[in-house]
C-alpha cells in the first residue's frame, strides 16, 4: 500500500472527521485524481517539440499522455482548429499517490529558494492547481536529453466542498504551503 494513502487513512481521515464533524465517512473530502498539463504553443511550427513534451510527461507521470488540440482558430496565436497545442495526462487511484509522494518529498524540495507553494490557487469548489516553472526538477528527466525547459500545470482535484476543506485535505497530505 502507498505511503501517502495509508498516511491519508490513518491521519487525515480522522483529523478531518474531527474538525468538520461529517455524520457519514462518505463526506470526508478525499484526492479524486491528478491532472498534470504541459502547453506546448511552439509545437505549431515544429512538431518535434510535442513529441519532446509527450515523452518528458510520460517519464514524470508514468502513464502515457493524451495530445490536446486546439478548440478554435486563433490567428493572432496562428494557431487553427484541431492543431496539437499540448499535452496532459490524468492520474488516479495509485499512480496519483506514487506521483504526489515523488513530487512531495523530492521534486518541490529540491527547487531552488523554495519557500512553499501558493495558498491562493483554490478555485472555491476544493479543487488546488499549482505551477511548475521547469520539468527539470523532477529526477526521471535527464538534463542532457531536454529539447526545450517547459513547465505545467498540475491541478489536485478533490471532493471537498470549500476551500479550506480542500487545504486542510492537501496540507495533511504533505503539501508544503506557504506560511
Amino acid at each position: 500500500m502507498n505511503r501517502l494513502k495509508e498516511k491519508y487513512l490513518k491521519e487525515v481521515v480522522p483529523s478531518l472527521q474531527e474538525k468538520y464533524n461529517y455524520k457519514s465517512s462518505m463526506e470526508i473530502p478525499k484526492l479524486e485524481k491528478i491532472v498534470i498539463n504541459m502547453g506546448v504553443g511552439d509545437a505549431t511550427t515544429n512538431s518535434k517539440l510535442l513529441e519532446a513534451a509527450v515523452a518528458d510527461l510520460t517519464k514524470i507521470a508514468g502513464q502515457k499522455p493524451v495530445v490536446t488540440r486546439a478548440k478554435k482558430s486563433i490567428a493572432g496565436f496562428k494557431i487553427r482548429e484541431g492543431q496539437a497545442i499540448g499535452c496532459k495526462v490524468t492520474l488516479r487511484g495509485d499512480n496519483m499517490y506514487n506521483f504526489m509522494d515523488k513530487l512531495i518529498s523530492i521534486a518541490l524540495p529540491g527547487v531552488r529558494d523554495f519557500r512553499g507553494v501558493s495558498n491562493k490557487a483554490f478555485d472555491g469548489r476544493g479543487n488546488y492547481t499549482m505551477g511548475i516553472k521547469e520539468q527539470l526538477i523532477f529526477q526521471e528527466i535527464d538534463y542532457d536529453d531536454v529539447v526545450k525547459v517547459r513547465g505545467m500545470d498540475i491541478v489536485f482535484v478533490t471532493t471537498a466542498k470549500s476551500n479550506e476543506e480542500s487545504y486542510d485535505l492537501l496540507n495533511g497530505l504533505g503539501i508544503p504551503f506557504r506560511k
